[in-house]
């Protein structure tokens, strides 16, 4: 597997994996199968995994802590902080708010370095903006963790360019995490633009569209009932076969270069930079070793220029988060 860098200090594989899903969001779960999925990633090359506490909560980061515990050195965990969790509730439920004051920042850290059942976590990054808080206090939070040896590199999610800026002069951030991909391409407008001016990394998540995008959801139905993608906007109803319409689209130009949908779509994204290292989550073995091969398809200019062109953005039909999930992105 070949490495690009997050920052100045972090070198990963080109393709991370998302963990989110082993316990998290898209129905049923098998932590044997993905403990399975996790240590074939380290044998394929994979060194970046991430989770988050409110995934589950915190069983995600629990599973990554057992299985990756004994090739630790070998790997770079990320996870993240910053909601506000009702463990009344389970799956996406749970989270009823942001929360990034500096005493909760410690607080988050800490506990996830015992579910992680390691001494220092790798990137960890504020999952979501928080508008009560100014983001030099939570950065400079954040930045006293590094000092104290508890985390090696910082990061943001889903940050607006104004706000990376600000949080940059307070401490360096090594990565920015938000989702980006061939029908979500929000950071193209200016965030991106920010951090390969402040040599910050770019992690895509839901490189492939939370699967729209590998052609394998054919209907709505395909997906569990308590998968909570069945809220997004872009997997109901009308749009849903709007959408699908555009990646048939994908699936035929896959056909003729020979590879799978989400390959190519996946392609497309590493094609963007060399700073760039999306994480598309996986399940199963056999998507895990997809999305890893990926990293070696080759894409004249040309070829990345017809994909941009196959899923034109005024064609996707409907928005990636319902409303309330829109507003805390881009702060």
């Amino acid at each position: 597997m070949k490495t690009r860098k997050l920052g100045k200090d972090l070198t990963v594989s080109a393709v991370g994996l998302g963990c989110m899903g082993m316990s998290f969001a898209y129905g049923a779960t098998d932590d044997g199968e993905s403990v399975k999925t996790l240590h074939h990633a380290v044998d394929l090359g994979v060194t970046f995994f991430d989770t988050a506490e409110t995934y589950g909560p915190f069983i995600n980061e629990e599973l990554l802590g057992r299985a990756l515990k004994p090739v630790r050195d070998r790997v770079v965990i990320a996870t993240k902080f910053g909601f506000k969790l009702d463990l009344s509730k389970s799956g996406p439920a749970s989270m009823v708010g942001v929360d990034s004051r500096p005493e909760h920042v410690k607080e988050v850290a800490e506990a996830s370095l015992k579910r992680l059942g390691t001494d220092v976590i790798d990137l960890f990054y504020q999952h979501r903006v928080d508008p009560n808080v100014p983001i030099e206090e939570t950065v400079g939070a954040m930045a006293e963790l590094v000092r104290e040896g508890k985390v090696r590199a910082l990061g943001l999610s889903e940050a607006g360019a104004a706000t990376i800026r600000r949080a940059h002069a307070v401490h360096p951030i090594a990565a920015l995490q938000s989702e980006y991909s061939l029908w979500s391409r929000d950071p193209e407008d200016e965030v991106l633009a920010t951090c390969r001016e402040l040599g910050i990394g770019f992690v895509p998540y839901s490189p492939l569209g939370r699967g729209f995008l590998t052609g394998a959801i054919r209907k709505p139905d395909d997906l569990a009932v308590d998968d909570f993608r069945r809220n997004l906007p872009r997997f109901q109803g009308e749009n849903f076969d709007a959408n699908a319409a555009l990646v048939a689209k994908l699936e035929a130009l896959a056909k003729e270069k020979g590879v799978t949908a989400a390959q190519l779509a996946l392609a497309w994204v590493l094609h963007q930079g060399d700073d760039i290292v999306p994480i598309p989550g996986a399940r199963k073995l056999h998507h895990l070793e997809q999305n890893a091969a990926a990293a070696d398809i080759a894409l004249s200019s040309a070829e990345v220029a017809e994909l941009s062109g196959i899923i034109p953005l005024e064609a996707v039909a409907g928005k990636r988060y319902p409303e309330a999930s829109l507003a805390m992105t881009n702060r």
